[in-house]
């Protein structure tokens, strides 16, 4: 599936499951939310937190399905093509890092 492609189901999903986008705010906090999600699965399976005892573990690729879900919402309602934007985004990525990195002697340890 392509980012076009995952735009347009979830458009598709939205109109005909969720009646309408919730507004950007409320797509903001939602969205913000998810990603809290994302952190606390993460400072637990890969950090130096843990799970408490009896509690279901967590599915991380659902989380980040979740943020995904509402980022191409945020995407939807603002107009943005999130194919343009992210090979826009890694062309600004690939000109000011080309180097940087492999420069980076904490990298290369």
């Amino acid at each position: 599936m392509t980012l076009g492609e995952a735009q347009t189901i979830v458009d598709q999903w939205i109109k005909t499951n969720g009646v309408r986008y919730f507004n950007e705010l409320t797509n903001m906090a939602i969205l913000t939310e998810e990603v809290g999600e994302v952190a606390r699965i993460i400072s637990r399976q890969y950090g130096e937190q843990s799970f408490k005892d009896g509690a279901p573990t967590p599915d991380l690729a659902d989380e980040l399905a979740d943020v995904l879900f509402v980022l191409i919402c945020l995407a939807n309602q603002t107009g943005i093509d999130l194919t343009e934007a992210f090979k826009n985004n890694l062309t600004k990525k690939t000109q000011r890092d080309h180097s940087r990195h492999k420069l980076n002697e904490k990298l290369n340890m």
